[in-house]
């Protein structure tokens, strides 16, 4: 999804310089559109990048010849997905690129990029962090994100209603999961991944609703950390509000999300500093595929690009690698529910992006339909934009015929916080996971559907929605399939229904 967030660039000793100035693109846009701004990484001798490179083929031994080849490139391996055949690299080498493709001495190599502009703040696992720094900790003067995935907060509120909040909580009555509970609350054999910033598990309203052996941290250089704290939230309440929207508990207190007899997970995929860099998000996805999670809830993009363009190498290659991850996990079982963004902009025909790179120092630059936000724009993924109270699209919401799938609430949505507490937020990061618990209802109803039957599912069970405009850009469609709705608003007891 492509979710606008305000940035606080500061340059740190180790960031990347970027040359603005004119490269060739290569080929990956259509014949009759400008070739994407450039935004190459120069990347110094010396300093320390996170890179991924792609194998020609998924197998054991292609990963490992490209190993080799990392190796005699000055490359440290981080981690190796030879299921999608991804190799993620750590190198002080400033010609990695350049060396890993000479070294390759059996043509194995099919892509490699750099993940981000700046040096990885968490330090090449299994050896010592930058001087100064903690692994996975905030570093002083790198630059952060002012919120994930964009969302406005609400007051916080140290307890609501005796789960008066089900009286209270509109977005779940327009959606109908209010009557839904009451026909299949979610079956516990379902599990929902929530890849986001962490699950407050102790929380009174998700106490007993988390996997502990089936979360992770995926932050640490995009290798999965399955220490029992490191899924935990640090610096944001943003998974636990989306975890809270999906499967709070109906224990009397608090709130009731869309399925509350579901499981989560916690799969970790920001850091501390608010970033989603691809590496992190290839390992949420591949974990999710290798645990066979049937659900997953994205609110976020992938840092540092909004939109990764397939005309230009660095942005290619990361993309590539986190397609696979999607793709993998797919295949085993998982289906995905992912924000549709906060930039009021249409997605179908959008031009120009001035928020990337994002860990760095942002560029006005032209894109092209090469351009796309990831995960939202992935296939595979079912893409949600936000709905007011009186349905009507919310104002910061995304929209776009033939991208956006189905619609949900999303502006001021109670949900659970940090320390055992409730508050509102608004973002199409609170409209997706309306989606992904509904995606659940569906599973639970028919365990033996395929994703590809749930995403189909979930869009034609949608209540349609007349294309009608209030106020701001025109909404374009029918009523059963438009810019702002999608499919139409996702109707949790329709999916229940027998």
């Amino acid at each position: 999804m492509r979710i606008s967030h305000t940035r606080r660039a500061v340059a740190v000793a180790t960031a990347a310089t970027l040359a603005l100035t004119a490269l060739g693109g290569v080929a990956g846009n259509a014949a009759d559109e400008p070739v994407s701004t450039p935004v190459p990484v120069v990347t110094p001798d010396g300093a320390l990048f996170s890179y991924v490179v792609n194998t020609d083929r998924a197998t054991a031994r292609d990963t490992a010849l490209a190993v080799k080849a990392i190796t005699r490139a000055d490359g440290v391996v981080v981690q190796t997905w030879p299921q999608i055949g991804v190799v993620v690299v750590h190198s002080a080498n400033g010609s990695f690129r350049e060396d890993v493709v000479a070294a390759d001495r059996f043509g194995v190599v099919e892509s490699v990029g750099v993940t981000r502009t700046v040096s990885p703040t968490e330090g090449t696992p299994g050896t010592d962090a930058p001087a100064g720094t903690q692994r996975g900790k905030a570093v002083v003067g790198q630059a952060k994100k002012d919120t994930v995935g964009g969302t406005v907060d609400g007051p916080s509120l140290s307890a609501a209603a005796d789960d008066p909040g089900e009286v209270t909580q509109w977005d779940m009555q327009m959606i109908k999961a209010d009557q839904a509970i009451d026909v299949n609350d979610g079956s516990s054999r379902v599990t929902v991944g929530v890849l986001d910033s962490g699950i407050e598990a102790s929380h009174p309203d998700l106490a007993g609703q988390v996997d502990a052996k089936q979360s992770v941290n995926c932050t640490d250089g995009g290798r999965p950390d399955l220490s029992r704290t490191g899924w935990l939230p640090t610096t944001s309440d943003h998974g636990t509000h989306v975890a809270g929207t999906i499967a709070a508990a109906r224990n009397g207190t608090g709130i009731v999300g869309v399925a509350p007899g579901v499981r989560l997970a916690s799969v970790k995929v920001v850091n501390d500093d608010g970033f989603i860099y691809p590496e992190y998000a290839v390992c949420g996805f591949v974990w999710a595929g290798l645990r066979h999670m049937d659900v997953t809830n994205n609110s976020y993009y992938v840092d540092p690009f909004m939109y990764w363009c397939e005309d230009q190498p660095d942005q290619r290659a990361a993309k590539e690698a986190v397609r696979r991850a999607v793709e993998f996990s797919t295949r085993r079982g998982v289906v995905h529910a992912a924000a549709a963004g906060n930039a009021a902009t249409d997605l179908a025909n959008n031009t120009t992006d001035t928020s990337s790179p994002n860990d760095s120092t942002p560029i006005q630059r032209v894109i092209n339909s090469g351009c796309e936000d990831i995960p939202a724009e992935l296939d595979g993924v079912v893409t949600v934009s936000s709905l007011t109270q009186t349905t009507a699209l919310s104002s910061f919401s995304n929209r776009g015929l033939d991208v956006i799938d189905v619609a949900a609430p999303g502006s001021s949505i109670l949900s659970t916080e940090l320390d055992g507490t409730w508050g509102l937020k608004s973002g199409t990061s609170m409209a997706s996971p309306h989606v992904a618990g509904v995606l659940a209802l569906l599973k639970s109803a028919h365990p033996r559907w395929s994703p590809a039957r749930l995403e189909a599912a979930v869009r034609t069970q949608a209540d349609d929605h007349e294309c009608t405009t209030a106020s701001g850009p025109a909404c374009v469609g029918t009523p059963a399939n438009n810019s702002y709705y999608g499919e139409g608003i996702a109707d949790a007891l329709e999916a229940v229904t027998p």
